[in-house]
């Protein structure tokens, strides 16, 4: 008896064991197809930046690394096989380099902020339809919903940098950023901000309001 106790904790070890090693192995080869088609990828663009003119600040990355950490991060993917980050781009021309810079990442901000709001506004949508709210409601839902991109904006925090690009127009530069951020800590602040305006501009019940919010991406 004692022999087939240790005979099955035996067999048990090995099978959690094998399935650990094929993990692994399995992660391994994840990262190795995600690094070479983002090189691909990096390159690539590279090469039309650099025909177009732009140049990278003194000190900074080389271009070809800066796009291919750039696309690392987009195709990068969670336990779940779903994007782990979203990614935005931000565009602006200024007398100088470093006003061109801010005013290029606030864009790039705006237009994470406004992924994540539609994003958002499509799984409350769902829950609205679940919840079976009245028409007046809804309305108000939706449009407090669609009011929010800036103040989720306002509520990012620190966002991850990605590609910081310049290029001489007339006495004028322009910049091109790119910046990442988690994509689940987004839903967490576009959660908490769309329920704070919820809570401040409707009259919706407060459980009403719990249960709307209680959904994942």
């Amino acid at each position: 008896m004692k022999t087939n106790f240790k005979l099955i904790v035996a067999m048990v070890f090995i099978f959690f064991a094998t399935n650990a090693v094929q993990a692994q192995q399995s992660e391994k080869q994840l990262k190795k197809e995600i690094s070479a088609k983002a090189m691909k990828s990096a390159r690539k663009e590279a090469k039309t930046y650099k025909k177009d003119g732009y140049y990278i600040a003194p000190g900074a990355l080389l271009l070809d690394k800066q796009l291919e950490n750039a696309w690392m991060k987009q195709y990068e993917v969670d336990d779940k096989d779903e994007p782990k980050y979203i990614v935005a781009t931000g565009n602006s021309v200024a007398e100088t380099q470093t006003a061109a810079k801010l005013q290029a990442t606030e864009t790039a901000k705006l237009e994470l902020a406004g992924q994540i709001s539609s994003q958002i506004a499509a799984l409350i949508e769902n829950s609205i339809a679940n919840q079976q709210l009245n028409n007046e409601d809804a309305a108000s839902i939706t449009k407090t919903v669609a009011a929010s991109k800036n103040l989720i904006a306002q509520e990012l925090g620190k966002v991850i940098p990605l590609v910081e690009l310049y290029k001489k127009i007339g006495t004028n530069v322009e910049a091109n950023v790119r910046l990442a951020y988690n994509l689940d800590t987004a839903y967490e602040v576009a959660k908490k901000v769309i329920r704070k305006s919820l809570e401040e501009e409707t009259e919706i019940a407060h459980e009403k309001l719990e249960k709307l919010m209680n959904f994942n991406k």
